[in-house]
């Protein structure tokens, strides 16, 4: 178990399933306002990810079916091809992208690889000069079964939620759409 600390907290546990967003650079309001009153880390993460759900300004590039398929196609070769971790469901939304998973590794080394080859690529297909991902994840260790249900149901519902499309499986980006239901790892024994 690996534990750090950078602008947000993360616990590092290979074998256990994991909940990771991350995000794409400058896609949250720097203005943005929270309440006043202290908020735990998940509503704190609650609040962040309706900003992102709901952005019709800011970056937007993975709405762009060519930047959204080169994502989805990373993450799949992240468990098909390199074993990095067990997918259990993902969705790439037009600024964001949720993952469960159980990693095999460690989540930052992965993560620096998925980013840093999706980053490099959607910047040359884009002729960016900003940085295409914000640098930190945010990430969440899955303690419970019941816990796993409910965010693999949250990751498969974003779309919906968002107003992206009116049933899960029609939305393209994700893992309810894109790959067999048995291909994808249900909830492991450690959950």
């Amino acid at each position: 178990m690996t534990h750090y600390v950078r602008r947000l907290p993360h616990l590092d546990v290979p074998g256990r399933p994991l909940f990771v967003t991350f995000r794409l650079y400058g896609s949250l309001p720097k203005n943005r306002a929270f309440p006043k009153e202290h908020l735990t880390s998940g509503r704190a993460f609650a609040a962040m990810d309706q900003l992102l759900d709901y952005a019709r300004t800011g970056p937007l590039y993975l709405r762009q079916p060519e930047i959204a398929r080169l994502v989805c196609e990373a993450i799949e070769t992240g468990q098909d091809r390199f074993q990095r971790y067990a997918l259990h469901a993902y969705v790439v939304m037009p600024n964001h992208v949720h993952m469960l998973v159980t990693s095999e590794t460690r989540s930052v080394d992965w993560l620096r690889s998925l980013k840093g080859f999706t980053g490099k690529q959607a910047t040359k297909l884009l002729s960016l000069t900003e940085p295409f991902w914000q640098d930190e994840s945010y990430d969440r260790s899955v303690r419970s079964r019941d816990e796993f249900q409910k965010i693999l149901g949250y990751i498969e519902e974003n779309p919906v939620r968002a107003g992206l499309g009116s049933r899960a499986a029609d939305f393209p980006w994700s893992s309810t759409a894109r790959m067999p239901r048995e291909s994808i790892l249900e909830t492991p024994a450690r959950a």
